[in-house]
């Protein structure tokens, strides 16, 4: 059976992915995490300990929020059919995995999307499509353009009930699959 997959993206850098990611990860036990960056050329799978844990680095903040295991998956966005697949397997045996980044949550299709909008004023290319696929929608002021009928929609100010709702879309969801009792 395919691992429960949460999906965090969102519409540009900054925007507020991690820390919706961490607020989730704080809340699940037993979980895993992907963090995956755009690159030009080259593919990499990093889950050393010591790389993911300095101090700036987004796999920092996962791993801080109770990540079971981190992954930093690097690649190109041809290249993600290859190594997401082998990414998802080194992390198999946990009860769900938390993918960050927009490129890698359109190939995966994860059982819940959220997409952060940030202020919602500027879309990196290709944010759009995260957007429609998203089931929970966090925003500042107002909900971006664009955003589905289909999705709920949150203000930054009510991040607490947001994750609140994550947590029940997670449990209905796993329920519906036949495994829940992930949570803290």
């Amino acid at each position: 059976m395919k691992p429960f997959i949460i999906g965090i993206s969102g519409a540009c850098s900054g925007a507020g992915k991690t820390t919706v990611a961490s607020l989730i990860l704080q809340r699940l036990k037993g979980w895993g995490s992907i963090k995956y960056t755009k690159t030009a050329i080259y593919c990499s799978v990093t889950d050393d300990r010591a790389a993911l844990s300095e101090e700036g680095k987004d796999t920092k903040r996962l791993l801080d929020s109770g990540s079971e295991k981190v992954l930093w998956v690097q690649a190109p966005q041809a290249d993600l059919a290859e190594i997401l697949p082998m990414a998802l397997d080194r992390l198999y045996d946990l009860e769900g995995i938390l993918v960050e980044g927009n490129s890698a949550v359109e190939f995966l299709k994860p059982d819940i999307v959220v997409f952060v909008s940030g202020d919602g004023k500027e879309f990196k290319e290709g944010a759009e499509n995260s957007l429609r696929m998203a089931d929970v929608v966090i925003y500042g002021k107002e909900p971006p353009k664009g955003m589905p009928e289909h999705s709920q929609g949150f203000r930054w100010g009510d991040i607490q009930e947001c994750v609140d709702y994550i947590m029940e879309l997670v449990h209905k969801k796993r329920i519906k699959r036949g495994n829940d009792g992930m949570f803290r």
